[in-house]
C-alpha cells in the first residue's frame, strides 16, 4: 500500500509517499510545494492544486491522509490554512483516491503513541520508523510523512479488527 501524506499549507504544503511493504515502511519520496507571499493567494492556491495533482499522477498513491485543522487562536492563519487544504482535497477529489483525515492528537499518538508528544519526538520516531539516516526536511515534509505512517498503521488496525469481526 502507497498512502501520500499532506501538511497543508499556502507558504509550504508538505508532502509524503509511504509504502507499506511486509512489515516495512519504505520512505519513496517527499518534498514541499512552496509559494511566495508575493504572489496573489488565487495564483498560490492554483499551484498548490497544479503541483498535488502531478505528484498524485507521478506516485499513484492507494490513499491519501491529510492532517484537519488545528489552530486555537489565530483566525487569518486557520483560513489560510483551510484554503490549501481545500485545494489539495480537491486534487485528491479529481483523481478519485480514497482520502481519511486525521488530527494532530492521532497522528501523534498513531507515529509516538503519546498525544502530547513534541514535534522533535515525531520526527525522530519518523526517522527511526523508515530507518533514514536523518529527519526528512523540512518540518512541513517530515509532518506529511508522519500523517502518511498514521494512516497506515490506521489501516492496519482496522484489517485486523475486521478480520477478528469475520472470525466470530
Amino acid at each position: 500500500m502507497l498512502v501520500l501524506g499532506i501538511d497543508p499549507g499556502t507558504a509550504i504544503t508538505g508532502w509524503g509517499a509511504v509504502r507499506k511493504q511486509g512489515d516495512d515502511l519504505i520512505l519513496v519520496d517527499y518534498g514541499t510545494v512552496d509559494t511566495s507571499h508575493d504572489i496573489p493567494l488565487p495564483q498560490r492556491l492554483q499551484t498548490i492544486h497544479r503541483e498535488l495533482g502531478e505528484i498524485v499522477s507521478q506516485h499513484h498513491p492507494d490513499a491519501v491522509a491529510v492532517e484537519t485543522l488545528f489552530f486555537s487562536k489565530n483566525v487569518k492563519t486557520a483560513l489560510s490554512v483551510g484554503q490549501a487544504r481545500g485545494v489539495a482535497l480537491l486534487a485528491i477529489a479529481e483523481a478519485g483516491i480514497p482520502f481519511h483525515e486525521y488530527t494532530p492528537l492521532e497522528v501523534k499518538q498513531s507515529v509516538v503513541g503519546y498525544g502530547r508528544a513534541t514535534k522533535d519526538q515525531i520526527q525522530q520516531l519518523v526517522k527511526m520508523l523508515l530507518r533514514l539516516d536523518s529527519v526528512p526536511q523540512p518540518d512541513d515534509a517530515a509532518d506529511a510523512i508522519a500523517v502518511a505512517i498514521c494512516h497506515i498503521h490506521s489501516a492496519r488496525l482496522e484489517a485486523m479488527l475486521a478480520a477478528e469481526e469475520g472470525n466470530r
